[in-house]
Parts: structure tokens; sequence; C-alpha cells
């Protein structure tokens, strides 16, 4: 059971378009509306591959470059999050992921000032001279299983969370974090061990 019909279309969707066919999802997910894949560019055939009873509120956003995959672990819950994969994002299961939270592979911009020069002359659609897009780093992203993100949390490229953890609202995590761990703050340190 989903409320996604088989023609793809989300059931009393706004959005005209259906979910894109390189997006595949297990039984029981629920999709508040197909929109969230409006910057779906990846041509991969799995872009995104989403679990069992998975749960995507409308706040969510899945910016997947052109070569990007993201996957989604069962029972997750993605409420008003925003996932932006250039190469690879990973979630597990019976995870909660909260409003306006930040998954990023990427730096999206070079950190050199003369590329980023070049870069700003390369996004403008309608410069004559546009030049080709800077190569950018990228490192993949992996939150493991029973992980909550809170609110506002902001998680950047080559990180890993470890399961059981808990990344509090706010928090912007730069480096792995260990499993059964509660980090806060910018940048996130651990606050608390959760005892096994």
């Amino acid at each position: 059971m989903s409320n996604v019909r088989e023609n793809r279309h989300v059931e009393d969707d706004w959005w005209r378009e259906p979910i894109p066919p390189n997006v595949i999802f297990g039984e029981g997910f629920y999709c508040e509306s197909a929109q969230i894949f409006r910057f779906l560019r990846s041509k991969k055939p799995r872009a995104v591959v989403i679990g069992n009873h998975v749960s995507c509120y409308a706040g969510c956003s899945f910016a997947i470059g052109n070569d990007g995959q993201c996957t989604i672990g069962d029972f997750t819950l993605l409420n008003g999050a925003l996932i932006m994969a250039e190469e690879n994002i990973e979630i597990g299961s019976h995870c909660l992921v909260s409003w306006n939270v930040g998954i990023a592979d990427s730096d999206f911009h070079p950190l050199e000032p003369a590329q980023r020069l070049i870069d700003a002359q390369a996004l403008a659609p309608y410069f004559k001279d546009r030049p080709a897009r800077p190569m950018l780093k990228t490192a993949p992203v992996k939150i493991c299983d029973n992980v909550w993100i809170g609110m506002n949390a902001v998680i950047l490229k080559g990180v890993t969370i470890g399961e059981n953890s808990v990344v509090a609202a706010g928090s912007v995590v730069t480096k792995s974090v260990e499993p059964n761990t509660v980090v806060a703050g910018n940048p996130a340190v651990i606050v608390k061990h959760f005892q096994g």
C-alpha cells in the first residue's frame, strides 16, 4: 500500500509531474508530493533508491546531480530535508531527519578565490562567454541506522554518522561521528555517549 499510483503520480498531488522513473521505492512508501524530485538531474537508472515504509514530506528536496545517487533504508522519515548529492549519499534504516536539515557530499563551489570567479561566470545562464565549471571536490556521506538529525542541522561531505547517534538541532557536522553519540554545536562536538 502506498499513496503513489501505478502511473507514478502521487494521490491528490498539486504537482503535475510523476515521480521520475529512476526513483525506485519499496512498499508502504509515502510521498506527500512528487515535487520533492524536481531537482533530480541524475541519469543513473537507480538515482534514488528508497526502502520500505519510508515517508517523505513536501518540504524535502532531492537535488541529485548528473552522476549522483542516494539510498534510503526502511522506515526512515524525511521531513523537510535537503539531500544534495553529486556523488553518493546513503541514509540508513529507522532514521529521523528533521526540517531544514541539509546533507551535502560536495562543497558545490571551489574554495580557491580565482576558481570561484570562474564558477560564478559559468553559472550565469545568459553570459555570452560562459566558461566550463571548475572541478568540484566530492566525498560520500553515510548516515547509519537509527540516527536522529534535528532541525537546521548541516551534514557536510565525507562525514559518516554512526548508528544510534543524534545530531542536535542547528549543528554543523564537519567530521565523522562515532556510533551511540550525541553531537551538538558549530562545529559539532560530542556532548554525550549512550551506554551500550
